[in-house]
């Protein structure tokens, strides 16, 4: 591939890699996501040293970054030509060379750090997810369900939207070349961070973000997923309508919830905003948002005498092309939701956060 820059912008990005501590970050950043904090860590240098590295290697369009709450995430860009230029460099490189083999186990350690934090999150938390899980089909049935729907031919990018622990993306692994989770948890982010490292190497991002107003392109992926998370929202279809805009024409959306139930105690202790969703209801807000729905499949609960349990549903849905019916009113109506929506990204340089709160 030809690496095509403009002169001025070629040399700084030149410029930004040819200094020791930034081509040891962007050699981090190869690796998996970091903030400020983490990489004055890794490094041994102070965090206004580390910040004003990030901000050139920014500048240069060598590196990209996302917010998650007074957190800054760092990671390799995803932007031509910045992103062959880095790839390419960092290819001549030898893991076994003293310096980056440090780098990698200080690394190593900040990651079984993140690990146990997150693992003691998850523990905390379990009960909660086992009784609603006692409550429906085994989930290995659910997962080789949807498994099959997906098939096995891989997209270009997956995103899952309410990620939680990330276990979609574990589960698709191999079937996208890059997996991109969210969600709105900062605990459930790095427990989901710390699992996908160990499991799915460097293809797959969890970010935190607001599932109504994702910081995503439109047209952006080729797969979206809503695993268990459509009841939680208090206005679904806004949800349905942002995983059909960053949807590619003849992209697949991925709606894995309850059809509908009386189980009322979900929604005191288990914040369900909806008791889950009818066919028809679902067909009509697919419609609604520029989607065909393509497939209906139902997971019906265990036979149980004394308790209500709940049936499982997949929907799938087909993002139409443009100038098919339908398609003219959803792009209207996209623009005037994006425009309502546009928010700046500005460079943040995060306060230390108290990984042991």
């Amino acid at each position: 591939m030809k690496i095509k820059f403009a002169a001025q912008s070629g040399l700084a990005a030149l410029r930004a890699v040819a200094e020791e501590t930034r081509l040891r970050v962007l050699l981090l950043l190869r690796t998996s996501e970091l903030t400020v904090k983490d990489l004055g860590w890794v490094l041994g240098q102070s965090q206004p040293r580390i910040s004003r590295h990030l901000k050139l290697l920014h500048e240069a369009e060598l590196i990209d970054r996302h917010r998650e709450g007074s957190w800054v995430y760092f990671r390799l860009s995803e932007r031509e030509p910045g992103r062959s230029l880095v790839r390419s460099i960092l290819e001549t490189f030898d893991d076994s060379d003293v310096m980056v083999r440090l780098d990698l186990d200080r690394l190593s350690q900040l990651a079984e750090e993140r690990t146990a934090e997150a693992q003691r999150y998850f523990n905390k938390n379990a009960s909660n997810w086992d009784r609603l899980r006692s409550l429906h089909v085994d989930e290995e049935q659910v997962e080789a369900l949807l498994s099959e729907l997906f098939g096995m031919q891989p997209v270009e990018r997956l995103v899952d939207l309410g990620t939680g622990t990330g276990r979609m993306l574990e589960l698709l692994h191999g079937r996208y070349v890059q997996g991109i989770g969210i969600d709105a948890n900062q605990a459930m982010l790095n427990y989901a961070r710390s699992r996908l490292e160990a499991r799915c190497g460097g293809c797959t991002q969890v970010r935190q973000g607001d599932i109504n107003r994702l910081s995503l392109d439109d047209s952006s992926a080729d797969a979206v997923i809503m695993h268990q998370v459509l009841h939680h929202l208090r206005d679904p279809v806004a949800g349905l309508r942002e995983a059909a805009r960053i949807l590619a024409p003849q992209g697949r959306l991925f709606v894995i919830d309850f059809a509908p139930h009386e189980l009322e105690f979900l929604r005191a202790e288990y914040a369900h905003e909806r008791l889950g969703f009818s066919a028809p209801q679902m067909a009509h807000w697919f419609e609604t948002v520029g989607l065909q729905q393509t497939r209906l499949e139902k997971l019906e609960p265990r036979v149980s005498s004394d308790t209500k349990l709940l049936t499982v549903s997949i929907w799938v849905g087909e993002r139409k092309a443009a100038g098919s019916n339908g398609g003219t009113a959803y792009t209207q109506q996209n623009e005037i939701w994006r425009s309502s929506n546009e928010r700046e990204m500005r460079y943040h340089t995060p306060q230390p956060p108290d990984r042991h709160r």
